[in-house]
């Protein structure tokens, strides 16, 4: 071997070693980083903006892998924790979930119980009413007999809303073949047995059954002489 070989042979050899220090120099970077960051949980992001009060679906919520240690001590990493639960405040998308953006939904109290009907948009203030909300119920009746006017009635005041569906189609009963389908939503209320009594009069004869949403911390009920609204004695 001549010396030119030679000096080939020490090049390629220090090629060789240069090679593998870089490798190392890459794997040792790599460690290091991985002890930085440490092991990778799931978290949940909310998928679209959530109202307050809506009650939670697992269907709200995507999938994300993270650093554990990234993770505050109240991130949520099972989505079982959102199971009968409803947003305390406004989730914006994009945000990941965490155990204080959530509460209990609403339970009975003493003396209450739990009665749905179904509500359409025009009639429910346009999907702003969710679970926690308070509304007034009003109904419209017909005259009992010929020439009787026609009343606007406050039946339940401060009605506390337990749950609010999914929109259903609703087809016409045989009897009012002129009116159209339409879609509607199943509303639950928590209400005393002489409230649910009135609103299933009202679901059953009533023209019309309105909701109105009650302000967030409104707590007055509406005197009994303001509660019936006829046309002709407005002034």
């Amino acid at each position: 071997m001549n010396s030119r070989q030679r000096r080939g042979v020490i090049l390629l050899l220090l090629s060789v070693l240069g090679a593998l220090a870089a490798f190392a120099g890459v794997l040792s970077v790599i460690d290091d980083v991985k002890s930085k960051v440490g092991p990778e949980v799931t978290a949940y992001e909310v998928k679209k903006d959530i109202e307050p009060y809506t009650r939670l679906t697992a269907a709200q919520f995507e999938k994300t892998e993270m650093p554990k240690r990234w993770l505050s001590a109240n991130a949520v990493t099972d989505l079982a924790a959102v199971r009968d639960k409803i947003a305390v405040t406004t989730l914006k998308k994009g945000s990941l979930l965490q155990s204080d953006m959530i509460v209990d939904q609403p339970a009975l109290q003493p003396g209450q119980q739990e009665i749905a009907i179904m509500i359409d948009a025009a009639t429910g203030v346009a999907g702003k009413i969710t679970a926690g909300s308070s509304v007034n119920v009003y109904a419209t009746f017909e005259g009992q007999k010929e020439g009787d006017p026609d009343l606007s009635k406050i039946i339940v005041t401060n009605a506390r809303v337990l749950d609010v569906g999914d929109l259903t189609s609703l087809q016409p009963d045989a009897d009012e073949r002129t009116r159209a389908a339409t879609e509607a939503r199943p509303i639950t209320f928590a209400l005393s047995a002489l409230d649910a009594q009135r609103i299933t009069y009202a679901e059953s004869f009533a023209k019309r059954v309105r909701l109105a949403l009650v302000a967030p911390g409104e707590t007055g009920t509406v005197p009994e002489q303001e509660r019936t609204y006829e046309l002709a004695k407005d002034k």
